[in-house]
């Protein structure tokens, strides 16, 4: 039996992704709990489109859901990965990015993440950036994906050489669930 005080479900498989959420929504107070849902993903060019694909075809929802969706979008490769940033890694990772930027000094980037929420009716969205550069080799070992190669603004880790209390004071997901957690407090919604 679901119980809905201050607690939202995320549609995830990812546990990384649940951690820095229950990280982030813990300072709101907010419970985030895993839940089994087919969440079904389009092929699109912006991260608001899949989201909200995959939160109208929950069918009927009455308890509070969260979806996610991010990519890096490497300025020198025209914003690729961006959201086939999943299919990019699994297919050629961290080094097959280092690899296609092997020869570049020019290697800006940002993580976008944006979250969706519904309840009932009700969807909200809320995004996430952060900007930074692609590093010129791996480090770290903590995150997923491509945290390894990339350092946020003004710093001089990785994602992946941060703890997770560190990265979400960087991370777009963290920027993207803090907005959600003050659109909860503010609205008083769960």
């Amino acid at each position: 039996m679901l119980h809905f005080d201050n607690k939202i479900f995320f549609a995830t498989n990812n546990n990384n992704k649940i951690l820095e959420a229950q990280h982030v929504l813990s300072d709101f107070k907010v419970l985030v709990e895993k839940i089994d849902i087919k969440k079904v993903e389009i092929q699109s060019d912006e991260l608001e489109e899949i989201v909200l694909y995959a939160l109208k075809k929950m069918g009927k929802i009455t308890y509070p859901i969260v979806v996610e969706d991010s990519g890096l979008f490497i300025e020198k490769l025209n914003g690729f990965p961006g959201p086939y940033s999943s299919y990019v890694y699994k297919k050629i990772g961290c080094n097959g990015i280092l690899k296609l930027l092997e020869n570049e000094n020019e290697r800006k980037a940002k993580f976008v993440s944006i979250v969706g929420f519904r309840k009932g009716r009700l969807i909200k969205i809320f995004r996430g950036e952060c900007y930074g550069k692609i590093s010129y080799k791996m480090a770290g070992k903590y995150g997923f994906g491509f945290d390894p190669i990339f350092v946020p603004e003004n710093e001089e880790k990785t994602f992946a050489e941060m703890s997770l209390e560190e990265k979400s004071l960087w991370s777009h997901r963290g920027k993207a669930f803090k907005a959600l957690g003050n659109w909860i407090r503010l609205h008083k919604y769960i």
